[in-house]
């Protein structure tokens, strides 16, 4: 495949820049929905007269329908922009980003998203469909998953689809909440799935940050030890990637709590855990969810985080040695790498 797109690349260069353009403008409608043509326009950086003629070669070959609330790919088209992005990895240079990652960090697999997320909501949004992806490629029916909370979690869940119902599979929460917005919620991502999923979910129903004595008489109620059970047989663990004084603001640490935690170089959060350069744990707290023993014990766990300002958050969970797949965009990898 690399040999054939560099012949092509260099007798028609110009074939391949309208492939790159066309895939693109099928991406971003993908990711979108439905979009209008003014809005496309914009988020490919074409006037409209060019798009224009760019979709009217696309609507011919019948990869989009068009409706009163604007474009949709067709279902030709949908197929079509899966089977486009091995080679499109291809042209970006991302398939030798992914094994340069997945090399320096032991993991096995990494997928790479083209693009920054700190920049582009259509990259954002592309985060969350891949991971939704690859998800459903990781699931075997009695699955037990446990998700945490997040909006890259809340975009996950909410492109998540599966071919065919999961009855005998369960999502749960990995954690209790932040008092935040409920859409970002571990326990609203968890049934979210689950219905996309047609399968089964369970809710924890307490706060994410226990002192010791708030944590022992919790772990006393026979509901809430039932569903801890459960969380912590879970065998797929997805969470995302944090910096640590951000989330320890989110989760209202209290001052003293943290500037201790930027004396031991607290650097990235995931899973409830704070992590300093290295990967070594420098702060945890009592918790009714996973625990570190969870995610050593679960037979696959995935990180999805972007954006370059998490290169580095996402190199120093990464060392710590326990995510199995790696779920992020361009900006992000090359950051992660100048960090090793």
């Amino acid at each position: 495949m690399r040999s054939l797109l560099e012949i092509q690349n260099q007798i028609v260069p110009d074939l391949i820049q309208v492939m790159q353009k066309r895939y693109d403008i099928l991406r971003r409608i993908f990711v979108s929905g439905t979009i209008g043509r003014r809005a496309l326009a914009a988020s490919v950086d074409l006037t409209e007269r060019v798009l224009r003629s760019e979709l009217e070669v696309l609507r011919a070959q019948g990869l989009l329908d068009t409706g009163t609330a604007g474009m949709t790919l067709s279902e030709a088209g949908r197929l079509l922009v899966e089977e486009m992005e091995p080679i499109v990895k291809e042209l970006f240079g991302l398939s030798d980003l992914e094994e340069k990652v997945r090399q320096a960090f032991g993991l096995q697999r990494v997928v790479i998203v083209p693009g920054d997320s700190d920049q582009s909501a259509h990259v954002r949004q592309e985060l969350g469909r891949v991971g939704a992806r690859v998800l459903r490629e990781s699931l075997s029916p009695g699955d037990v998953v446990a998700v945490m909370g997040g909006s890259t979690m809340f975009r996950m869940a909410s492109q998540f689809s599966m071919p065919a119902t999961l009855k005998d599979n369960w999502f749960v929460p990995a954690r209790g909440g932040l008092g935040e917005s409920v859409d970002y919620q571990a326990n609203t991502i968890a049934s979210e799935l689950a219905k996309r999923a047609g399968a089964r979910y369970r809710m924890l129903h307490v706060p994410d940050h226990l002192s010791e004595e708030a944590y022992q008489t919790m772990m006393q109620e026979p509901s809430v030890r039932e569903v801890v059970d459960m969380i912590r047989s879970a065998r797929i663990v997805v969470h995302g990637i944090g910096d640590a004084m951000t989330m320890a603001r989110r989760r209202k640490l209290d001052p003293e709590t943290m500037e201790e935690m930027r004396a031991d170089g607290a650097l990235a959060e995931a899973f409830g855990y704070y992590f300093d350069r290295d990967g070594k744990v420098v702060h945890r707290m009592a918790t009714a969810g996973l625990r570190l023993e969870d995610i050593e014990a679960a037979g696959v766990v995935i990180g999805i985080a972007g954006g370059r300002s998490k290169g580095e958050a996402i190199a120093s969970v990464l060392r710590f040695g326990h995510d199995d797949v790696l779920v992020t965009d361009e900006a992000a990898a090359e950051e992660a790498l100048r960090h090793l």
